[in-house]
């Protein structure tokens, strides 16, 4: 039977090795974003999360460009609270750390008393999800495609996505195709007329719950620009509704801008 497809293969306790799937759109060695999150955040759970907790918050620092060579994990326990547990990872390469994530996560409870105000957001999905293709990308005024290179404008954008698995032979957990999904908001949110010319460097994940879906998406809410640097918001939706929201910061980066309409690496994540 053959694998599915993977963004990293295990070599050893806490040791991967990035498979092309990981290869991102910024250069031939360069890992994509989902697969970086998509490493913290299911090492943060499976080495420190527990059941009657949420994990509700997720941010990752990508402080440089991660490469397609043996990469590392380290968690830790920051604080094991009765109603509050935070932790770290770390992802290394070479003995340098490329990345860096926080988890913080809620003891579940019931709510309290009163209503609160709540916004209604409309998502519109797709007739039909499936195909040869793993990604949607949406756009007002065009509508769903396979293809990114329709939605070079400046009007609302949207993605969906089916991720593909982390870790090789590990089928993916609601929160982390809830974390990978979220690092589509610094597609949806800085791809502009010409292409994206941000390269975030943080994400920072809010989950209300945890996603019931396999395909998942994520819309824009806002985009702010200023002296090169960008801040980008999301919403992220499964097929019962919003579950949950995306931040990130971004820098200019105009000598790698991603033309999708002129992409040297197509079949590449567009993240």
């Amino acid at each position: 039977m053959t694998a599915r497809p993977a963004h990293f293969t295990p070599v050893g306790e806490d040791s991967y090795l990035p498979t092309k799937y990981a290869q991102s759109h910024w250069g031939p060695d360069h890992l994509n974003g989902p697969a970086l999150v998509g490493l913290a955040a299911r090492t943060l759970e499976e080495k420190l999360g527990l059941g009657d907790f949420m994990p509700a918050r997720l941010t990752v620092d990508l402080f440089k460009a991660a490469r397609g060579v043996p990469t590392t994990t380290r968690v830790t326990l920051i604080r094991d609270g009765r109603r509050v547990r935070n932790s770290e990872c770390e992802i290394t390469q070479d003995g340098v750390t490329v990345v860096r994530a926080t988890l913080v996560q809620y003891r579940r409870s019931g709510p309290p008393p009163g209503q609160e105000w709540a916004p209604e957001p409309e998502f519109s999905w797709p007739d039909e999800l499936g195909g040869v293709g793993l990604s949607y990308m949406g756009s007002d005024g065009v509508g769903w495609t396979k293809g990114i290179a329709e939605h070079q404008h400046t009007a609302r954008k949207r993605f969906i996505n089916r991720m593909i698995d982390v870790v090789e032979g590990h089928d993916n957990t609601p929160f982390v195709r809830g974390a990978m999904v979220a690092e589509g908001a610094s597609l949806v949110t800085n791809m502009g007329s010409a292409g994206v010319g941000y390269i975030n460097g943080d994400l920072t994940v809010a989950l209300a719950r945890l996603p019931v879906d396999e395909w998942l998406g994520v819309q824009a809410d806002s985009h702010q620009a200023h002296d090169g640097i960008s801040v980008g918001t999301a919403t992220m939706f499964d097929h019962v509704g919003a579950f949950g929201s995306a931040v990130v910061t971004a820098v200019a980066n105009p000598s790698a801008q991603i033309d999708f309409g002129n992409d040297p690496f197509p079949s590449r994540s567009p993240s």
